[in-house]
């Protein structure tokens, strides 16, 4: 598999700048590095991002996140591996993700709130910021059809 282009972040240079500066400034956020992984993984698997999926579980490896979460993290409701925290942020990158799927407010109250007990405004836009990068990698890598595996340069 090959895909249609190279990245076009590594195309137009300043863009690539721009994403390397928001992606240091969400993990600068107070969000532990495990739960970033997790949601990022998760918002990839409902995208069908296979490089993302890929790259994710690599990268949630190296943050010592455990086999039984990655093999769980599409089913984390069901699963007893993930905190109560974990949990909102999951929600919340789902809902983010998946906004067209529902009738009404894209992230309810309810959950806002929810992910509001377990984090700090800061932690919570570093969610927000990287659960929307996410999604922008995301939508990115299925357009140009980058296979898992791949990087970007």
């Amino acid at each position: 598999m090959q895909a249609r282009m190279k990245n076009p972040a590594m195309i137009l240079p300043d863009a690539m700048q721009a994403v390397q500066g928001l992606f240091k400034a969400v993990h600068k956020g107070g969000v532990p590095q495990q739960t970033m992984e997790l949601v990022h993984l998760r918002a990839s698997q409902i995208n069908g991002c296979s490089t993302c999926v890929y790259g994710g579980n690599h990268s949630a490896r190296k943050a010592g996140v455990t086999d039984e979460r990655l093999w769980t993290v599409a089913a984390w409701r069901e699963a007893p591996y993930f905190s109560d925290a974990e949990r909102a942020a999951l929600a919340l990158a789902e809902a983010m993700t998946r906004l067209g799927d529902r009738s009404g407010e894209a992230v309810p109250d309810e959950l806002w709130d929810e992910v509001a007990d377990h984090y700090d405004e800061q932690q919570v836009a570093a969610l927000v910021l990287w659960i929307a990068t996410t999604n922008f990698f995301n939508r990115i890598n299925a357009t140009i059809k980058e296979p898992a595996g791949a990087t970007w340069a």
